[in-house]
């Protein structure tokens, strides 16, 4: 059986001590690093983020990975934060609460990351270290024992470890480029070398399609004193055998030899004996074999350079069916400052030519890899333009993309001029003033054609358009059926299914607010989705309930489902198709994952999930001792209920990231709380009833609105942890 794949990474950058300087790497580093070794397409790790937290939290985090890890699980640790050393020499790794005169009761000691390590049952351990040593403190801080503080010695001994720091024993670890007020943090120079690294496959040095401990560090090595010669990565690594960290789309492919007789076609005296060589070279170039066709790929450029003119343009010829072909040379954005803007490219030709990889020039250029081609997300500057390519490689070639994305300036207030005061009080006929239009900046009227794929990133996402307008479609559905008779033609919602209608408002209200939130250009990534995918949820109770009137009620007896059923129908099945295509659109975001529910209070709203189904059925259970007619009646709103009471927060703890699911608790909770009516009414319709089970329910809706909220400030501080 495969063991696990687990990490913990710790990011510090925030200090109590006003004598650490503050660091803004490490956030940084932890949300690039989390999202590549969660990637199941590359890394498949289970995440753990400890951010700005006290030492002992830290210290916790790391002694509980270490202890359940079993012998055939891989370990990652991650350290982002300042590495101290006390008066003795020993290392430490600074906390939020770190004070550099007490570091043994204040920060994380190595000698305790050491000891975890070497009691693990885990026989691949690797520690990944980008910490700066001593010279990163504020001013009136004296760095102590400021000799030499070689960093490995401090996790040196023991089998199945390996240690590699972001630089050397009398170096400091860089972070990205100093940073404008305003703008994000980018990863360190050495986190941002891993996670490249890892990402596009560039560490596989070997390409044979896994990226090993070795490969990575020299991959460290060499891009991180390609980018600032001043710091050195170093590395302990003590294990057997190789441990692979990651995949890799970097596979070389290995050409198939070509047949004998095909060989003898070749090499034939008959020009035209080697041209039905080629046209058969061809035929192979576009086979799904793939060393078969870098086989014919190969023969073919030695024809090319080596024949006579006649066959050499003929293989020339044939060459150029396997050539890397991308649907456009240049993709040209733009986007309000620091906003992102999408783009696709899509590769074409046989199977060898399509067997690509995409790396970008700068790290505003985001590409991930999809079938047949590369989704690109470009982050806007803060003015100007900015140029960078894309990189398309492949066993038959290359092809650069230009990429180019103008920050689209704020429109620049009016000015607004003081009228001063009138000497005298005379009346007067002022002169009209005549105030110039802005004249349109050159290139702004003439819209960008669509080959381009040039749309500006504030333009809404086809999915979460979709989704935003069929949510406000679906609100107003439902407010218009409520006014319309539901059965009959003297019966509206309200009457015929008394408490519908006010579970039908919350929902209507929730799916407006989501709806206009996802079409809004700040929350329209994921803010609106999210809530669009706990609308959804929510909706599923009134759009099954809806459907079984229609399966019940349809039984050729006459009886009449009128105006107000079909728009109340049509409004959650809207609702339920908005919410079906949010993931869609969190994903085209690269806003959603999924994770383990690890902390106490994701725990308590799935417990609280469960009271609340708890409690309905309990209701439902006394009401059929009483009247087994009505409860049958009122079966589906129990079962229902309960059902989505479980399943919204179980939905909502497993998505990534934490913000996402939380968006979704508070919507799904919402719709609960509409629940809460309809269910009352039946239960209430019972003098001799009592209401014990609803008010478990309604205990339950209540509390499990506080822990969203608890949920939803947790992560909000920036001291807060995030896996």
């Amino acid at each position: 059986m495969a063991g696990r794949r687990r990490a913990l990474i710790v990011a510090n950058g925030e200090y109590d001590n006003a004598g650490l300087q503050r660091l803004g790497s490490p956030a940084a580093d932890a949300d690039a690093l989390a999202e590549v070794l969660s990637d199941r397409a590359i890394s498949d790790f289970e995440v753990q983020v400890v951010r700005n937290e006290t030492a002992h939290v830290v210290q916790a985090e790391i002694e509980d990975l270490c202890a359940e890890g079993r012998s055939d699980d891989v370990l990652l640790m991650h350290f982002s934060c300042h590495g101290l050393k006390d008066d003795s020499g020993g290392l430490y790794f600074a906390a939020r609460n770190t004070r550099p005169d007490r570091l043994r009761s204040t920060a994380v000691p190595a000698q305790f990351v050491q000891q975890c390590l070497r009691q693990s049952r885990s026989r691949s351990v690797v520690l990944l270290l980008d910490c700066c040593y001593g010279g990163a403190f504020g001013q009136g801080v004296a760095v102590r024992a400021s000799g030499d503080a070689n960093v490995l010695d401090s996790f040196r001994g023991g089998r199945g470890r390996a240690v590699i720091t972001a630089s050397n024993s009398i170096e400091y670890a860089f972070e990205g480029a100093r940073l404008a007020e305003g703008e994000p943090a980018q990863p360190s120079v050495f986190t941002s070398a891993l996670v490249e690294g890892l990402r596009t496959g560039e560490a596989d040095r070997d390409e044979d399609g896994w990226i090993a401990l070795g490969e990575l560090y020299e991959y460290l090595f060499d891009r991180v004193r390609e980018r600032n010669p001043k710091q050195t990565p170093s590395r302990d690594i003590e294990m057997q055998g190789e441990l692979y960290l990651a995949k890799s789309r970097r596979r070389r492919i290995k050409p198939s030899p070509i047949p004998p007789d095909l060989a003898g076609a070749i090499a034939a005296e008959n020009q035209f004996t080697r041209l039905g060589a080629v046209a058969e070279l061809r035929r192979r170039l576009s086979s799904d074999n793939l060393p078969v066709a870098m086989g014919a790929f190969e023969a073919l450029k030695v024809m090319a350079a080596t024949d006579i003119q006649h066959v050499a343009a003929a293989a020339s010829d044939a060459l150029g069916v396997a050539v890397v072909r991308v649907d456009t040379s240049s993709v040209r954005l733009s986007a309000d400052s620091g906003e992102v803007a999408s783009a696709s490219l899509r590769v074409s030709g046989p199977p060898v030519a399509r067997e690509v990889r995409f790396e970008a020039s700068h790290a505003w250029i985001r590409v991930t890899e999809v079938s047949g081609g590369a989704e690109l997300s470009v982050t806007a500057g803060e003015s100007g333009t900015r140029q960078g390519k894309v990189v398309v490689t492949g066993p038959t070639g290359d092809v650069v993309v230009a990429v180019e994305i103008e920050a689209v300036p704020e429109p620049a207030p009016e000015p607004v001029v003081a009228a001063e005061p009138e000497a005298e009080p005379v009346v007067t006929d002022p002169e009209p003033v005549a105030v110039a239009e802005p004249e349109p900046e050159l290139g702004k009227s003439t819209p960008q054609p669509a080959s381009t794929a040039g749309a500006r990133a504030g333009a809404v996402d086809p999915v979460g358009g979709f989704a935003g307008v069929t949510a406000i479609a679906g609100a107003v559905f439902a407010v218009i059926g409520l006014g319309l008779y539901y059965r009959y033609g003297e019966y509206k919602l309200a009457e015929y299914r008394p408490g519908m209608e006010f579970y039908a408002g919350i929902v209507a209200a929730c799916a407006l607010l989501a709806g206009i939130l996802t079409l809004a250009p700040r929350t329209r990534s994921r803010t609106g989705p999210a809530l669009l995918l706990g609308v959804g949820l929510a909706a599923l109770f009134g759009l099954l309930r809806f459907l079984g009137e229609a399966v019940t009620l349809s039984d050729g007896s006459g009886t009449e489902l009128n105006a107000g059923f079909t728009f109340e129908l049509l409004a959650h099945l809207a609702w339920v198709v908005a919410g079906a295509c949010a993931p869609a659109a969190l994903r085209r975001s690269h806003a959603l994952g999924i994770g383990r529910v690890r902390d106490r209070p994701a725990w308590v709203a799935i417990v609280l999930g469960v009271t609340i189904a708890v409690g309905w059925l309990l209701q439902l259970g006394e009401l059929g001792a009483y009247d087994s007619g009505d409860a049958g009646r009122a079966a589906a709103y129990f079962v229902l209920g309960a059902l989505l009471a479980v399943a919204v927060p179980v939905v909502a703890m497993v998505l990534r990231p934490r913000p996402v699911g939380c968006a979704v608790l508070g919507m799904g909770t919402a719709g609960l709380l509409g629940v809460l009516a309809p269910t009352a009414a039946a239960a209430l319709d019972h003098s001799s009833v009592t209401v014990a089970g609803l008010t478990i329910a309604a205990s339950g809706v209540l509390l499990l609105a506080i822990d969203t909220v608890v949920l939803a400030v947790r992560r909000n501080q920036p001291n807060g942890r995030q896996s």
